[in-house]
């Protein structure tokens, strides 16, 4: 029975405004004596519910692939979803996206999206563009980031020459990337030594910060919406 009853919730949920027409329709069909054109329009509201409801992501996970995919940055999406019930959303690439997603429109929208970002800093993080993009794009956002520290110090986040030399980037690129590192380096965040800290407690601590600035903003949207109301 438990699961019947979210399979009703889910659907209730992707159930838009196009499906409720068409029920509406569809009984005042029916209450004219119009039984083909009831059966149309309660057919289309089948097919209007059944298309998957829109992805949305409260969370966004920046991190170096080949030092924390699998490990910190699986973890705390596995947690985060644990604590939330399946109410908070994070995007992590190889989780969220599916085959014939384009790469650089599902970033842009789980950054757009996101409410949290938690960068994961590593020592080949500076080596990814996507990685100093995606950073670019959060703190350019104004986007609240949480950073975590993965074997490495807060005072080394600093552009590698093979970055700044690079001829794919322009000054302008190199000045963002400076900037947002600035940004994140003087930002609150979490430190992690891999050779002697306790993964679990890492991962623990970064979800329960996540959450609870998650609960702050939920708290704080009625607030804003009476104020404007008030306007």
């Amino acid at each position: 029975m438990a699961a019947s009853c979210g399979l009703q919730q889910q659907r209730s949920a992707a159930s838009g405004p196009s499906a409720i027409a068409s029920r509406l329709r569809a009984s005042a069909s029916a209450a004219a004596g119009n039984a083909p054109a009831a059966a149309r329009w309660a057919a289309r509201a089948d097919d209007d519910e059944a298309a998957p409801a829109p992805r949305t992501y409260d969370v966004f996970i920046n991190h170096r692939g080949v030092d924390t995919k699998h490990n910190v940055a699986r973890l705390l999406y596995d947690r985060l979803e644990h604590l939330s019930g399946g109410r908070v959303r994070s995007f992590l690439d190889n989780m969220s996206m599916r085959p014939g997603d384009r790469l650089g429109e599902s970033i842009d929208e789980g950054i757009r999206q996101c409410k949290v970002a938690v960068a994961i800093f590593s020592r080949r993080y500076f080596d990814s563009e996507f990685c100093l993009d995606e950073l670019v794009s959060i703190v350019e956002a104004r986007k609240l980031l949480i950073p975590i520290f993965y074997g490495i110090k807060p005072s080394e986040l600093v552009l590698p020459p093979a970055v700044e030399e690079s001829k794919h980037h322009t000054p302008k690129d190199i000045e963002r990337f400076r900037l947002a590192l600035q940004e994140a380096k003087y930002t609150v965040g979490l430190t992690y030594d891999p050779k002697t800290g306790d993964l679990a407690e890492l991962v623990y601590t970064a979800a329960d910060a996540v959450m609870d600035r998650i609960k702050e903003m939920d708290r704080r949207a009625p607030q804003r919406q009476m104020i404007v109301s008030r306007l």
